[in-house]
């Protein structure tokens, strides 16, 4: 049976589950929120030890642009609790946020990350079993998927990467603009396509750059 696509702007899905912090039911969890959720395929793994720990340390800066973060491996809770020892101990932080319980595959399965025909039981499931499940979503205030990226189980993510993202993502959410490759937050932009020229000047009275038509480069605008 194939799995379920979820793809950049669909309803995120909503399910309840335990955690590390106590059961909750997602949506209510992420409130008016910015939210991040990463999967894992498998509990005293190397390179999702180094994941959950390096998410610890960078949670201010998550916290800075109001988005919470929240784990998810397939495992249940009480095995979450002993990595988080050996994370603490290994990376010099431990999970300062939930970390999802998933010992019966079903939030993996209703996010298509898993198929429905996977089995209902993480026990005896090795990392290369769940393999895929290894997403990074980033999801809107309107509970809607802005972000998926999905990494191998040998490459390890890019969280300040993430954290560009989100700054686009804020910035595009809140004025007509686009930014362009390897943007960094402070950085000129790209006055949105969808915007005429005829509006831009109302929104730009100064003008803007362009060395082509389809493209209108203006400083970035402040919130």
């Amino acid at each position: 049976m194939p799995m379920q696509t979820l793809v950049i702007g669909d309803d995120v899905p909503n399910f309840e589950a335990d955690t590390t912090e106590g059961r909750i039911s997602f949506h209510d969890w992420l409130g008016e929120s910015w939210g991040v959720l990463f999967s894992h395929p498998k509990d005293f793994t190397p390179v999702c030890t180094t994941e959950l720990g390096t998410m610890a340390r960078m949670k201010p800066e998550f916290d800075k642009r109001n988005v919470k973060i929240i784990g998810l491996s397939v495992d249940p809770v009480g095995d979450h609790e002993r990595w988080a020892k050996d994370i603490e101990e290994t990376q010099g932080a431990a999970p300062n946020y939930p970390l999802i319980g998933d010992p019966e595959l079903k939030v993996a399965k209703l996010f298509g990350m898993l198929p429905a025909a996977e089995g209902e039981s993480s026990e005896g499931r090795t990392p290369a079993d769940n393999q895929t499940v290894r997403n990074v979503y980033v999801i809107g205030p309107d509970k809607k998927i802005k972000l998926l990226i999905s990494y191998p189980m040998t490459t390890g993510r890019n969280f300040d990467e993430v954290l560009r993202i989100i700054d686009s993502l804020q910035l595009t959410a809140n004025h007509k603009v686009a930014t362009p490759a390897n943007w960094t937050d402070g950085e000129d932009v790209i006055i949105a396509g969808s915007v005429s020229n005829d509006d831009a000047k109302k929104i730009w009275p100064d003008g803007w750059k362009e060395p082509k038509p389809y493209i209108r480069i203006v400083p970035q605008p402040q919130s």
